[in-house]
């Protein structure tokens, strides 16, 4: 992976997606501090270098897709797209819905079709106790689809790791919330 797409990123997540002050979280907790990585996610520099760092990351696997909950994944998986095709290994990606559409198709997964036996890499922003990811791994399950990693910018270090294991899924992540309080990311 090139060091250098990885620490612009984290310049720019320490900058513009880290705030101090009490918050509460996605998972009902409340929080010293808030790591808004859509902030970054969602810019064009971000999602450029983040693109970058996630390809290096997975270019070398075998799976079908890669995607994720909306709206954590929506910004990773369209820079991964196109950072993919750009390499000249274009990976299909998708977005899961918290519920199926309520009219077309009445999908719940978006994007090329999943097949039965497939095996994807699931993406998230931030990860606290994983619920997101579980529930994603829970909809692909029922499509016979094997979730053989999740990655996600930044682990809150917060029992996502463990929760996602006990669902047989690795938790990787670029960044965990303690490389915040420290002056270098891991």
């Amino acid at each position: 992976m090139d060091k250098g797409y990885k620490e612009r990123l984290f310049t720019l997540l320490k900058l513009k997606a880290y705030h101090e002050g009490p918050i509460k979280l996605s998972s009902g907790k409340m929080s010293h501090y808030y790591l808004d990585a859509r902030a970054v996610t969602l810019s064009s520099e971000g999602a450029y270098l983040l693109g970058h760092v996630i390809f290096d990351m997975i270019k070398d696997m075998s799976v079908a897709a890669v995607g994720g909950p909306t709206l954590g994944a929506d910004p990773i998986v369209g820079a991964l797209a196109c950072v993919s095709f750009e390499s000249g290994k274009p990976m299909n990606t998708f977005l899961i819905r918290k519920t199926p559409k309520t009219h077309g198709r009445m999908l719940q997964i978006e994007g090329p079709e999943l097949k039965p036996k497939d095996e994807v890499v699931l993406l998230d922003d931030v990860a606290t106790t994983g619920g997101s990811l579980i529930e994603s791994i829970d909809i692909l399950k029922k499509l016979d689809v094997t979730v053989r990693q999740a990655i996600v910018v930044i682990d809150r270090e917060e029992g996502a790791q463990e929760n996602l294991s006990l669902k047989n899924c690795p938790l990787v992540s670029i960044f965990k919330a303690s490389d915040f309080f420290t002056s270098k990311p891991r």
